[in-house]
């Protein structure tokens, strides 16, 4: 079999004696008597057992792997919060050399016209730190490759694509220090965003799900293929060059040659260039016109829009799918944990059905490390369950606790004795009293609305702060006792509870603070309060900064607005659900930075202080519209920062069409293929990736709340497989007894 089959000659299921009357098989078991089989100790693998398919569970997690003691011990070790956390560091301080590496981002501006030199780092620094992180890489894929087995390994794409990664990156190293980290190119930091992407399942699975959905955007990628280049040769046979000069501006600012003309439309697809490369053609004849308007309306509203529909329709099945074969991997944990127990007890010769019993179960559920309110609620159910023995289907129908959403309740409101506390409880409790702090934070910005309008146009010297340093010691006098009164009726841990007032509560310390501060330094407020710039910070900063924290304070109306409520905690389920999503997008900006340095490092050039005027080249001053008449020098790919910043510009497409000249004209003119294939991936298929999963959370959210009434003391909080629970399939009892059938170290043969 696989390579260390001698570790697992420990028993997994009972003795040969057992086994034989229930139809259980062990494959490779070594040759143990049934006495030996049957110690105490036999009974513990099987504990461990059940423990760690279980945790597999809950993690959705693979159960194909080794289930012999020594590695079951390695198994959890390596998935420990310990463990996992140095490994996610590791992944996080490779990914950050960048900054610091050789160009280093370590300056206060990009700007090439103003960019002091940056520190490098000494050869053999970042190489170092680099080293290290391949090593935790190397002990990393060591463990996964042992414990799923030699054959397994061989299955696994993934393990052996880390491998030739770590082989190759650790090749670029050793070749890195041969040439005294004098390279240029160093293929190392374009594969580094793979240590990201094979340490996330579900980042392997959306990848999966996208590379699934590929074959149906191509179609429509296509078609505008195909729209872009009829255009095109609509443009040059619609706007050639003709004798007169003067009635040629379409054509030499646009459609001079074929690349400048897809170039040109290519910009207009995404508006980027709207109405400016009409307007030269339009101002001859309004008629041409027509041309333009068509091509955006065919591109822009029909085609992009119908690639959107695609996406969402496409992506969501596939996401569906895998969240599926989630639920199937859970499913089969469950079922696994249910065998291994069932083992424990020798049952009559003659039973058609398997058993787990209750006291083996709690047993187990001691062990297992998961959330605390589910494993309480699985307590309960067993301890007020009348049998002591369950079978396979009450053993899954415990578990399905793992699919419910996640309740959080508050904690009771303090009982107070006295009348008057009571009715003070009541009063300073009640919702309507959280709308008067509404009310009054209101009024705090409207006051400073009135103030800034008002010094707008005046100079700092003849800016009087008193009024807005008195309105603001009112207003933050009056949040302190708001926070006061609600944690003397709700009580300090009910308080602390709700995300509302701890965001609430943090921001009026904090203002209390700084209130006390600038007191402190510039006294009371008083009618000509300007005094000298004392400390660290002057007082109209410091007002400034009062101001801008009370601003966001506001945000505390939030909860009681239902409809901003369900469009704000969709966003943070996205976030907190989608992080997988995210995390391909980290993958792709930084596999793009890396080549955008290695393509277009240096090329921006600054030409000196010219003056910026709309004029042509030929005179020495700078075409309106340029990279350089724009200044927009900081974009640039001088460095890993400066690169993520220009790359964020291009995929937002605003001007996008400025960087695609600009580099063209510094480095190459192929260079707009790197441009066009990043919008490609950022903005037509990975933003509109995200706009279908935000439209499926929304529905999801909105759907749910038209089920579901408001309870103020309950909190459901959903994760992505939770989102499609309501549509999934459970697998069939055939299904898992058949997976678990084809388990590589582990047989069944009932």
């Amino acid at each position: 079999m696989e390579a260390g089959a001698g570790a697992e000659a420990e028993p997994l299921l009972p003795p040969q004696s057992w086994r034989t009357r229930r139809g259980l098989w062990r494959a490779g078991g070594g040759a143990r008597s049934a006495a030996e089989d049957g110690t105490g100790t036999d009974n513990d693998l099987y504990i461990n057992q059940a423990v760690v398919f279980i945790e597999d569970a809950i993690q959705y997690r693979s159960i194909n792997h080794r289930v012999d003691s020594k590695s079951l011990w390695l198994y959890r070790w390596y998935y420990s919060r310990t463990c996992q956390w140095i490994l996610s560091l590791t992944i996080t301080i490779i990914l950050a050399l960048a900054f610091i590496e050789k160009p280093s981002s370590l300056t206060v501006t990009s700007d090439v016209r103003y960019r002091l030199p940056a520190w490098n780092p000494p050869c053999g620094l970042t190489e170092s730190i680099e080293l290290l992180c391949f090593l935790v890489f190397v002990v990393d894929v060591s463990v996964k490759s042992y414990l799923i087995g030699w054959e397994e390994f061989w299955k696994n794409k993934w393990l052996m694509a880390y491998i030739l990664t770590l082989i190759v990156s650790l090749t670029d190293w050793i070749v890195s220090l041969s040439f005294l980290c004098a390279e240029d190119v160093r293929i190392r930091r374009i594969l580094r965003p793979f240590f990201l992407l094979q340490n996330s399942s579900m980042m392997k699975k959306t990848l999966k799900s996208i590379n699934s959905t590929l074959p149906e955007m191509a179609s429509v990628v296509l078609l505008l293929a195909v729209h872009l280049s009829l255009f095109t040769m609509f443009a040059m046979l619609l706007f050639a060059r003709t004798k007169d000069g003067q009635q040629d501006k379409e054509w030499v600012g646009y459609f001079r040659n074929l690349p400048d003309s897809l170039t040109s439309l290519l910009v207009l697809l995404t508006t980027a260039n709207n109405p400016d490369v009409m307007i030269p053609a339009y101002s001859k004849n309004r008629a041409y016109s027509i041309f333009f308007i068509l091509f955006t309306v065919l591109g822009n509203l029909f085609l992009m829009n119908l690639l959107t529909a695609i996406i969402y329709n496409q992506f969501r099945g596939y996401l569906l799918k895998s969240v599926q074969s989630s639920l199937f991997r859970r499913r089969l944990g469950i079922r696994a944990a249910f065998e291994v127990l069932s083992s424990l007890k020798e049952t009559p010769a003659n039973a058609q059905q398997s058993y787990v019993s209750v006291g083996a179960l709690l047993q187990v559920l001691q062990k297992v490390e998961m959330d605390c309110r589910c494993k309480q609620a699985i307590t309960r159910s067993l301890k007020t369950c009348s049998c002591d023995q369950l079978s396979a289907t009450q053993f899954q129908k415990l578990f399905e606790e793992l699919d419910k959403d996640a309740i959080k309740q508050h904690p009771p409101s303090p009982e107070y004795q006295s009348h008057f506390m009571q009715k003070m409880q009541f009063a300073f409790g009640h919702p309507y009293f959280g709308y008067l702090g509404n009310v009054v934070a209101l009024a705090n910005i409207i006051s400073i609305c009135v103030v800034l309008v008002m010094d707008a146009d005046k100079q700092p010297s003849e800016r009087d702060d008193f009024f807005l340093g008195a309105i603001n010691c009112f207003f933050i006098l009056y949040y302190l006792l708001e926070m006061l009164l609600k944690i003397l009726a709700l009580g300090l841990k009910r308080y602390l509870s709700y995300p509302s007032n701890r965001f609430d509560g943090l921001l009026t310390v904090i203002l209390l603070v700084l209130e006390i501060a600038t007191f402190a330094v510039y006294g009371f407020p008083h009618p000509g309060w300007r005094p000298e710039f004392m400390g660290l910070l002057s007082l109209w900063d410091m007002v400034r900064l009062v101001n801008m924290l009370i601003v966001f304070r506001f945000l505390r109306i939030i909860p009681n607005m239902k409809f901003m409520a369900l469009v704000v905690t969709t966003l943070l389920d996205l976030v907190k659900n989608l992080r997988a999503f995210a995390g391909i997008l980290v993958v792709v900006f930084y596999a793009f930075a890396i080549t955008g340095i290695m393509l277009f490092k240096g090329a921006v050039v600054p030409l000196g202080n010219i003056s910026a005027v709309n004029t042509t080249y030929d005179n020495g001053t700078l075409q309106c519209g340029t990279y350089e008449q724009l200044e927009y020098w900081p974009n640039n790919f001088d460095d890993f920062a400066a690169a993520v910043v220009t790359l964020w510009d291009v995929m937002v497409v605003n001007n996008w069409q400025v960087f695609l000249e600009a580099f063209s004209r510094y480095s190459s003119p192929w260079a707009k293929i790197y441009f066009v294939v990043w919008w490609l991936i950022s903005s037509v298929i990975w933003v509109n990736l995200f706009v279908a999963l935000l439209l499926e959370n929304f529905i999801h959210k909105w759907d749910r709340r038209c089920h579901r009434e408001p309870l103020s003391d309950i909190e459901y909080q959903r994760t992505v497989e939770l989102m499609f629970r309501d549509v999934l399939e459970e697998p069939t009892e055939e299904e898992l007894m058949e997976k678990l059938h084809q388990h590589p170290h582990l047989q069944l043969c009932r």
